[in-house]
């Protein structure tokens, strides 16, 4: 049977909410709720007035122009140069090219190595294409990275995919370099495909930068990499994103998704290309920056004590109610508060006892709704006496 996607759950959850009449705050999906930028719109506008953009794309990995500039984008974002023609390969989104990927590799038998909390594409298509799944735990006292020393031999030897996600969704968590590092070796030592899902690589705060694994020497042999436009440019709806790394990866990708799909609009491709070649959105991230601020410094100020991110938009907060599960809780804050969260539990075994919130917010222009939450939690009696007295 096939699990539910668990951002269905949330929305129908949401939606008899909202029937109610009720005011909802929705801290759930990350779906950036700010438009993309009048450039982009305005390029997708020109190609569509151009005919060679209504056909086909037959090309091989994806519209030139596209691959073209997200491998210019790479360089000026990471410093790495990337073949166009053989190291990327253009996708309906990250999400589609990250499960597409289980389908190339995995045969009925075979194991890949999954983060828990985490994404759950990674876990559901492996299945989906009969592999076995190893779920590495990713928990706060190792900065929510799994531990390389903790993967049994056997398991190392058997895995064919290792996926990771930074940063990470759902916690919040960073790799430094020396991360990737070590799981760069690691996969060459036991001939492991990485695959790095990086859809939130330039949503960063407080000037931080988020490295790339294909910074790391060799990695090239070993490692892919997946990034989306959609949290970098609110694009969530255009479906465009792009894979790129070891040429064999990308190539046996390419030949897979030739026999599923015909690519993207290319219309939709070249405002990509647009977007990719020197559009910045500042504005969104020092958005979600000032949204953050308010979250979690008005939730530590009620007594809620909470870690402040330094990349992707979300927090990851313990469940500050003894005794309640992750679902107890967003239940009574959903109840109590017209507040929509995530139980940390929708992501794994290891995210039990914590909840997700998102800075995306339809309806808020500066962070007031955001500071509307935390009253709103203030008043609901679940930020317990024992947590606030801590």
């Amino acid at each position: 049977m096939v699990p539910p996607y668990l951002f269905a759950e949330i929305s129908r959850i949401k939606a008899e909410a909202i029937a109610s009449g009720a005011d909802v705050l929705d801290l759930g999906i990350g779906d950036p709720d700010m438009p993309t930028p009048d450039a982009i719109i305005q390029a997708l506008k020109s190609a569509v007035d151009n005919p060679a953009t209504h056909r086909y794309d037959e090309t091989a990995k994806g519209w030139k122009s596209f691959l073209e500039s997200a491998a210019k984008w790479y360089r000026n974002e990471f410093g790495v140069e990337i073949d166009p023609a053989k190291e990327i390969v253009q996708l309906i989104g990250s999400k589609e090219g990250l499960a597409h990927l289980a389908w190339t590799y995995i045969d009925p038998g075979d194991l890949a190595i999954v983060p828990n909390p985490a994404y759950s594409v990674y876990r559901v298509n492996t299945l989906f294409a009969g592999g076995e799944v190893y779920e590495t735990p990713l928990r706060e006292e190792n900065g929510f990275l799994p531990v390389l020393s903790e993967i049994p031999t056997d398991v190392a030897r058997k895995a064919k995919l290792f996926y990771v996600c930074y940063p990470n969704n759902p916690t919040g968590a960073v790799a430094p370099i020396g991360f990737y590092r070590d799981l760069v070796a690691f996969c060459g030592q036991y001939d492991i495909l990485l695959v790095n899902d990086m859809a939130y690589s330039t949503v960063a705060y407080d000037g931080y930068r988020n490295p790339s694994v294909l910074q790391v020497e060799g990695a090239r042999s070993v490692a892919i990499e997946f990034h989306s436009l959609s949290k970098m440019f609110n694009m969530t709806g255009w479906r465009l994103g792009f894979a790129l790394g070891n040429a064999e990866a990308v190539a046996n990708l390419a030949a897979l998704k030739s026999n599923l799909d015909s690519k993207q609009f290319p219309a939709v491709a070249e405002a990509g290309a647009a977007a990719l070649s020197g559009i910045r959105n500042e504005a969104s991230i020092e958005m979600y920056q000032r949204r953050r601020d308010a979250l979690v410094d008005g939730l530590n100020a009620i007594g809620w004590k909470v870690a402040k991110p330094k990349a992707a938009f979300y927090v990851w907060a313990r469940v500050p109610a003894p005794g309640m599960t992750s679902a107890d809780f967003c239940q009574e804050l959903l109840k109590r508060a017209n507040i929509v969260t995530i139980p940390g539990s929708g992501y794994g075994t290891e995210g039990e006892g914590w909840v997700r919130m998102s800075l995306t917010l339809l309806g808020d222009r500066n962070g007031e709704r955001f500071s509307e939450a935390v009253r709103r939690i203030a008043e609901s009696g679940l930020i317990s006496q024992a947590v606030a007295g801590r």
